[in-house]
């Protein structure tokens, strides 16, 4: 037997330890790392968002493989169709594998409006990997492969706009936006809010003034008035991606002021402690201090603030998006899609439209759930 499953017994030969001894020993040798991931497993619900966050994430870096359609594809014959059934019976009967009919179009005379109807004449099977319109993955890799397709038909699983345009394959391009958008923003606000927030709570004094009017006065400033305003300043002709780092800046300015006082707080309580004076007589530098011994004191926290400020951030940018003030056409971002959802014509005549939202809600409902989870594993009470 190997000493891990081996003791020391009182007359010098070795006896073998139970298993639960051993299990104990592994617990209470474990890292702070270790014990966390230990207790966020048993939060189930919190394990599932993650890897179906996980999931959405290799969605959106990889859209272009998913998503059967560009997004910028118009398909004039198919303007505000609802989204395509897929059968999996024909006209007979019998069972087959997943298919799609042709569709014939015609104007309702009463409304005036485009109607669809099925052609059972007309039968396109689904298949997966298949080919389709040439797409660049990340404007590199050339390719012709799809996740599916039903070749010469028409696949729209979530309808289509007023030009055409799969509303489906527009989600999936426009969630590499709306999903990034919120990690480089909380990256940037996590930054300077640890920064100006450790320098606030460990020098004190005139640095501390200056910082906490600051917080202050952002503060004091409703958020989407000032979005609205600092949007204003970009130009209309502003490439795409200078408007992308823009309105990442914008919303990276607004969103540090709750963690810096927090930080603030913690290193007043935490920069008398026997430790840091150890380490200030040890020789180690302010910034040492500040990230090597005070900022890990509570880092757990921090993990969390992370976890819970990204749907903060992809719901500012939606909102900017929405009022025609952040990610503009011909780009495409979750608010973007949602401006055709505006007017009451589009709630009533197009349902579909409103899909985007449902997205935004499922991610910033994932995003919640792994807070939850980091908080209840990170609490030493728990």
């Amino acid at each position: 037997m190997t000493d891990d499953t081996m003791a020391p017994a009182q007359n010098g030969r070795i006896a073998p330890r139970s298993e639960e001894t051993a299990a104990a020993e592994r617990y209470f040798m474990a890292s702070q790392r270790q014990l966390v991931w230990r207790k966020f497993k048993r939060h189930r619900l919190a394990v599932v968002s993650l890897f179906a966050l996980l999931g959405l994430y290799l969605v959106a870096f990889s859209y272009e493989f998913w998503a059967p359609y560009d997004a910028l594809t118009q398909h004039k014959t198919f303007l505000d169709m609802a989204p395509t059934q897929i059968h999996l019976r024909n006209s007979e009967g019998k069972w087959r594998p997943p298919f799609v009919y042709g569709y014939k179009s015609a104007l309702d005379e009463q409304t005036f409006q485009r109607i669809y109807k099925e052609d059972p004449s007309k039968i396109y099977p689904i298949r997966f990997l298949a080919r389709g319109e040439k797409v660049r993955l990340w404007g590199v890799v050339e390719t012709d492969i799809h996740f599916f397709g039903a070749g010469e038909g028409k696949v729209f699983l979530l309808g289509t706009d007023e030009l055409g345009r799969d509303l489906f394959s527009r989600i999936l391009t426009a969630s590499r936006i709306s999903l990034t958008i919120g990690l480089v923003g909380v990256f940037l606000s996590f930054v300077l809010g640890c920064l100006l927030g450790g320098i606030s709570g460990y020098y004190g004094g005139y640095p501390d003034l200056v910082i906490q009017r600051v917080i202050e006065f952002l503060g004091s400033i409703p958020h989407t008035p000032l979005w609205m305003t600092l949007s204003a300043f970009i130009p209309v002709n502003t490439p795409i991606l200078t408007t992308y780092f823009l309105i990442t800046v914008i919303l990276s300015v607004l969103s540090w002021t709750g963690l810096a006082r927090v930080v603030r707080g913690k290193l007043l309580e935490l920069r008398e402690q026997d430790y840091v004076t150890a380490a200030r007589l040890s020789g180690a530098s302010d910034m040492q201090l500040i990230l090597d011994h005070l900022l890990p004191g509570f880092m757990s926290y921090l993990i969390v603030h992370l976890t819970l400020a990204i749907p903060g951030m992809i719901l500012g940018e939606t909102a900017l998006s929405f009022l025609g003030l952040g990610i503009r056409p011909p780009a495409v971002s979750w608010g973007t899609l949602l401006q055709g959802a505006q007017n009451v014509n589009s709630v009533v005549l197009r349902p579909w439209m409103l899909t985007p939202a449902l997205f935004v809600i499922a991610a910033v409902m994932l995003f919640n759930f792994i807070g939850d989870g980091l908080r209840d594993a990170a609490d030493p009470y728990k």
